[in-house]
């Protein structure tokens, strides 16, 4: 047990304090989001707005996203990633008080839009900054420590926002997403202000090349954009199969997602250390997360013991941990040649296409085809991602 400890410790060592502060003010900021998982509910329950308005407000929010995640690495590459982290904290936390005013769905469509794009204008300029802050040899760990401060803050949330509904009410969450986006804000301005801190990856690249011109980067969005779309099914339609197929409680079925959570939190940063040292390069490290998580989909074909959707939740939550470090660190790596703010604004493009389009498909696959199926294309699409990845680790050692 003592050695175990050490090794979990000793898997955070080495990362610079700015990382850590960056962690901090992500899991403050990430922790503030709880209106999210509650939003269909506020807007059904509370505003008294169909399913299908609620659909099509949930659509403007997958597009506020993506054209955030744009609109970031474009104003990061003109003024520079602190000034816009800055900014998108505190106007996202004006925005969550001023979005709980408004009255009509096109109203709330015009506002949630304007809200996300304005949220995740803050994603690519958080990457961008993570490579500044990082040295070459830790990066990968130090995109860990960003995913541990996201997920907690993510699981700290919709618990936090369960007791403010039941006590004072769903305005209550817009007003504490709003400060705590606030207070985000204010503390990047005390630990992370560019007087303040020191840059360990000073690299400077006089003439940048365009994202979109470099072929082996868009391969390699086109990858990740597959591996969304079935990585995204675990949390829309696995859900639901989990319940009508296998007839689980809303209760198991929770804990089966917070085992998720809590591997993630226990084994990745130890695992990517593992890893790390080992010689393989990154892409064949995400085409390791790739392989394992296409192939959890296997274990939902067949049986009705409820130990297959262990084993599968446990091979989605291993593939996820290895693919998602990895991929952020390749994608950093590669912005080094160009516009850092157009490449890591790219990458998170790639996972925006794949909420706005992967969770309808799935819907519409299980309804026409049957889960099945659908789980038998979602391995299909799987295999489609990996193909494009060793067609890139190809193309790079050509290169070489």
């Amino acid at each position: 047990m003592q050695f175990l400890y050490t090794s979990y410790i000793n898997s955070f060592r080495g990362l610079s304090k700015e990382v850590w502060w960056l962690a901090l003010v992500t899991l403050i900021n990430r922790a503030g989001t709880m209106v999210i998982p509650f939003l269909s509910l506020y807007l059904t329950q509370d505003r008294g707005f169909t399913l299908e308005n609620v659909g099509v407000i949930m659509s403007c929010f997958g597009l506020g996203s993506l054209v955030g995640s744009w609109l970031g690495g474009k104003l990061t590459d003109i003024f520079g990633y602190y000034k816009v982290m800055f900014i998108s904290l505190l106007l996202t936390g004006l925005l969550f008080i001023w979005v709980q005013l408004l009255e009509s769905f096109v109203a709330f469509c015009f506002g949630i839009f304007i809200l996300m794009v304005v949220a995740d204008a803050f994603r690519p300029a958080t990457f961008v900054a993570l490579s500044a802050y990082s040295k070459q040899e830790n990066k990968t760990r130090s995109v860990t420590l960003i995913r541990l401060a996201i997920n907690l803050g993510f699981s700290a949330g919709p618990a936090i926002g369960g007791v403010i509904i039941a006590s004072i009410g769903y305005f209550g969450l817009f007003w504490i997403d709003g400060i705590t986006c606030i207070l985000a804000g204010i503390l990047l301005l005390f630990v992370l202000h560019p007087k303040k801190v020191k840059e360990v990856d000073t690299l400077k690249n006089t003439s940048p090349s365009s994202a979109y011109k470099d072929t082996s980067y868009l391969l390699f969005i086109g990858a990740m954009i597959l591996f969304g779309f079935i990585f995204v099914q675990y949390f829309s339609t696995v859900p639901l199969f989990y319940s009508s197929e296998r007839t689980l409680s809303e209760f198991q079925i929770g804990l089966l997602l917070a085992m998720n959570g809590f591997l993630i939190f226990a084994f990745e940063m130890p695992l990517i250390k593992y890893l790390e040292s080992r010689p393989f390069s990154k892409v064949t490290q995400i085409i390791i997360g790739l392989v394992l998580t296409a192939f959890s989909f296997f274990f939902l074909t067949f049986g009705s013991w409820i130990g297959l959707l262990v084993i599968g939740m446990v091979f989605m939550t291993v593939g996820e941990m290895i693919a998602f470090p990895f991929s952020n660190a390749f994608a950093m790596d590669r912005s080094r040649r160009g516009k850092q703010g157009e490449y890591m604004a790219l990458y998170s493009i790639s996972f925006s296409i794949s909420h706005i389009f992967a969770h309808n498909s799935g819907m519409l696959s299980i309804a026409h085809l049957g889960f099945k199926s659908t789980w038998y294309g979602a391995m299909i699409i799987g295999v489609l991602g990996i193909i494009l990845l060793m067609g890139l680790r190809m193309r790079l050692k050509h290169k070489r």
